[in-house]
């Protein structure tokens, strides 16, 4: 396992980062397999873990923070708050009054008395941005989190977000927690450009493709049991029961794993390997999470860790899908108001 500073702050992490998405009632349940797959982990060098407390209603974080002790120390323990926790309507965002909510029930849920990475999860667009680092610099004064960080941040607020932090004398974020992927390119564009120049760390989600990347998804197969595209996966849920044969996009990532199984061919890899060293390869990245949902998973990608690419293999990968690029169905979630109708089309 190799490891890099977390930006400016001298804190070093693995080059891995554990993601806890899968552990609980949205993927894993059983909670005594998860607390050993994170032990398996934690002893193969990872120690950066991610959770969030919208993952599975707070059920990761529980599993975590049983996972972890006798180990905090060792451990930088990340996790995120913003999205709606229960039925009450202030329970989610930007504002004072959750982020200080919210806060408490995770270090309950983690059963421990500091945060090390603290992120919002998502940009909150009807909460001044001020607010929300005001509130989340008390915290860091209070000793409950030691580090900020935003995620899926598109790369205007990742800069306003600098800059209002020095108007106010806020603490910053000191990282950012994107999607990308060979799939998912368009951040090299913009929010990885803006990280890079203002030493923002990026720990990417999703570097797999939601499974995409694995090969598991072929033209003329079946789909495995369980994934998450199947027919009763969470994909499937989302789009009403519509199957990838329903999915537009579906012949498009067909080809591209096909182009990209025959480079992990020549390059003596896996396509898993082969996706999670690409994402590894960009100077801006600093931490790859992971998000495996058993120890089979687990050790297939430990065993990628170290992993890298020739300036060939990276070629040909951008020749299935070129940088800067989306392939076809990726979804960036900003929520960005201003491509709403009403924000786009005059009226009057």
């Amino acid at each position: 396992m190799r490891y890099r500073k977390l930006a400016r702050t001298g804190v070093e992490v693995s080059t891995q980062c554990l993601g806890a998405m899968m552990f609980g009632a949205f993927g894993n349940t059983d909670h005594d397999e998860c607390v050993r797959i994170i032990g398996r982990a934690l002893d193969a060098g990872i120690n950066f873990i991610d959770t969030a407390d919208v993952y599975s209603q707070g059920e990761s974080e529980q599993i975590v923070g049983r996972a972890i002790k006798g180990r905090r120390d060792d451990i930088v323990l990340a996790t995120k708050c913003f999205t709606q926790m229960g039925e009450e309507r202030n329970h989610r965002g930007g504002s004072r009054r959750w982020i200080t909510r919210a806060v408490e029930d995770s270090l309950r849920r983690l059963d421990t008395d500091y945060i090390d990475l603290y992120q919002v999860h998502r940009h909150d667009w009807d909460v001044d941005l001020e607010e929300t680092l005001g509130a989340l610099t008390d915290l860091v004064h209070q000793g409950k989190v030691r580090y900020l960080g935003s995620s899926s941040f598109p790369a205007d607020w990742i800069v306003e977000a600098q800059w209002a932090a020095r108007r106010r004398n806020s603490e910053r974020f000191v990282c950012e927690q994107p999607q990308y992927s060979i799939f998912a390119r368009s951040i090299e564009d913009g929010v990885l450009p803006a990280t890079l120049r203002h030493d923002v760390g990026v720990i990417p989600w999703s570097p797999l493709a939601g499974g995409w990347l694995t090969g598991k998804y072929r033209r003329d197969a079946e789909i495995p049991s369980g994934a998450r595209y199947g027919s009763e996966g969470m994909f499937a849920r989302r789009r009403g029961g519509a199957g990838l044969d329903e999915d537009p996009s579906t012949p498009a990532r067909y080809d591209a794993v096909e182009g990209l199984a025959t480079i992990a061919e020549q390059a003596g890899i896996s396509l898993t390997h082969l996706a999670l060293a690409f994402v590894d390869s960009h100077p801006a990245v600093t931490s790859t999470i992971i998000g495996p949902k058993t120890m089979v998973q687990l050790d297939d990608v430990l065993a990628g860790a170290d992993i890298t690419l020739d300036t060939t293999t990276l070629d040909a990968i951008d020749k299935v899908v070129p940088p800067g690029t989306d392939i076809a169905g990726v979804e960036h979630h900003s929520g960005d108001p201003s491509l709403r109708p009403a924000s786009r089309r005059r009226t009057g």
